[in-house]
């Protein structure tokens, strides 16, 4: 059986994918959902595996503005139904996985004559009108274009000899009965290895938790997936010498022993001095990848990034399959580590801006732009850094773009920066790229030292040096960076000062289009 050709086809009813599948139904676009399972989040059903998500949730913020709120709630999808928020689903700050799977299923509700639920596909194929998806019944569908949104499902399998042998993530047990008395290898130094470790440390004999990176904080490095202090107890137990211990090195082989495991670990900071290490188990937290095998021939993307994801246009488009699109945690290649777009805080504003693209060059839909009269460009963009949320979880990738010709200026929200530096929203002679940024070197400078807050607190003529969070104003003339200019940083994220901001803004902008 075929079904007929639809204009989109999109893979997966994630997050991700029930985002776009909104937007598309309230754009009238011509859509069908595929997804495999018979409820939308299935990844959620499984992950984590100890239950408690990582992505925060606050209902009490002590504003009633949904636009500023959505800062401090990473769970929500976007939506004008206000009862479609998952601040309604739990109070927790750290909720649980199955509060996410039940706000899922009622934002899935008003789509879901438009996601066919249980189609297992298992082929992707390129065709004279796009692309074929066969499921595993053998019934066919047939779409212009596809949009892949099925996340990275695959666990990621470290090169390690013997890795085999190992447990992984995906299926251990999470009763820490289980492991009493045991010592256990954890490789891998994310969020999952120390999920792990905190879940099980109370019944184990030892753990060590062991990969060739250094351990690297979310506080720090102000990326949302190194590791979180929620996940990090374990780390008083290896400082305060409680028998657990974090090693840096390289696995290099793990081979049976009797009822336990001999492994090979060669540790980098003592000249690759190799020692074997016994256990009773080892379990592989190394992450997970995008699976590829369903993709035929011409259909199937070139991987990057260790596999780990398809290689992308900045239209999210992949790089050597036109007509497929990514959304979701698959488009974090283009912010790899950097930015938020592998997380629904982050990605609901990149799928957002997909659409956009989509409607750009299917529909010959120009982006969104409100006119703004040229002496008012200053306090549109105050106004909109102050309440912005896809800018504020989106820092550094997505900019509200204000373009000048002549007398006339249009205001675009949310575009991503490497689509407009590539001339996604056309010619213009002058555009102002606004973003909010961490400092370049703000990994490399400690958080709490007092004196690197002050220096730029406030202070227009240091705004450059701000290490923390705040507005970067670049002007363009005809597609040349002219100009760059900095808003001093504010502890409470309130960019409207008139001597501090907004004059030095103004004085900035009324130089950059002078003729």
């Amino acid at each position: 059986m075929t079904d007929a050709t639809r204009d989109y086809l999109v893979l997966g009813a994630g997050p991700a994918g029930l985002q776009l599948a909104a937007l598309m139904e309230a754009g009238g676009d011509d859509y069908l959902v595929l997804e495999r399972a018979a409820a939308p989040g299935a990844f959620f059903a499984r992950y984590p595996r100890h239950r408690t998500l990582i992505s925060i949730n606050k209902p009490r913020t002590g504003s009633e503005d949904p636009e500023l709120n959505l800062r401090l709630d990473w769970n929500s999808l976007l939506s004008a139904d206000p009862a479609l928020r998952f601040t309604r689903y739990s109070d927790r700050y750290f909720p649980d996985a199955d509060d996410l799977l039940r706000y899922l299923a009622d934002f899935a509700e008003p789509l879901k004559d438009k996601i066919r639920y249980n189609a297992d596909v298992v082929r992707v194929e390129r065709a004279d009108h796009g692309f074929t998806l066969t499921d595993g019944s053998g019934r066919e569908y047939r779409g212009r274009r596809l949009i892949v949104a099925t996340g990275v499902s695959k666990p990621y399998t470290a090169p390690i000899p013997g890795i085999e042998l190992a447990e992984n993530y995906a299926d251990i047990s999470t009763d820490p009965k289980d492991y009493w008395d045991q010592r256990v290898l954890i490789i891998g130094k994310g969020n999952s290895a120390f999920e792990t470790a905190d879940a099980l440390m109370e019944t184990t004999a030892l753990i060590h938790v062991a990969g060739p990176s250094p351990v690297r904080f979310a506080w720090r490095t102000h990326y949302v997936g190194h590791l979180r202090a929620v996940n990090n107890n374990f780390l008083d137990t290896y400082q305060l010498k409680s028998a657990n211990a974090v090693l840096d090195g390289t696995v290099r082989g793990i081979e049976r022993d009797g009822d336990g495991f001999r492994v090979a670990f060669a540790f980098s900071r003592v000249n690759e001095v190799v020692k074997e290490l016994r256990y009773d188990r080892v379990i592989a937290c190394t992450g997970f990848a995008f699976d590829a095998g369903i993709f035929a021939g011409a259909a199937r993307p070139e991987l990057t990034i260790r596999d780990r994801f398809p290689r992308q246009t900045p239209a999210f488009e992949s790089a050597t399959v036109p007509g497929l699109y990514v959304a979701g945690t698959l488009s974090q290649e283009r912010d790899f580590k950097r930015s938020t777009n592998g997380f629904i805080h982050g990605f609901r504003y990149a799928v957002r801006a997909l659409h956009k693209i989509l409607r750009q060059r299917y529909a010959d839909e120009p982006w969104p732009a409100t006119p703004v009269e040229k002496d008012a460009i200053t306090d549109a963009i105050i106004a909109r850094v102050n309440r912005s949320s896809g800018l504020w979880q989106q820092f550094g990738v997505l900019a509200d773009v204000v373009t000048v010709d002549g007398e006339q200026a249009g205001y675009h929200e949310e575009v991503p920066v490497a689509y407009h530096l590539e001339g996604g929203l056309g010619a213009h002679r002058d555009a102002f790229v606004v973003t909010l940024e961490y400092g370049p070197d703000h990994d490399a400078v400690d958080p709490f030292d007092i004196e690197v807050s002050r220096i730029s607190q406030d202070t227009p003529g240091q705004a450059h040096d701000a290490a923390y969070l705040h507005p970067v104003v670049r002007h363009y003339r005809d597609g040349a960076l002219t100009g760059t200019h900095h808003l001093a940083e504010n502890l409470e994220n309130r960019w409207d000062r008139p001597d501090v901001h907004r004059e030095p803004l103004r004085a900035f902008i009324a130089a950059m289009v002078a003729p």
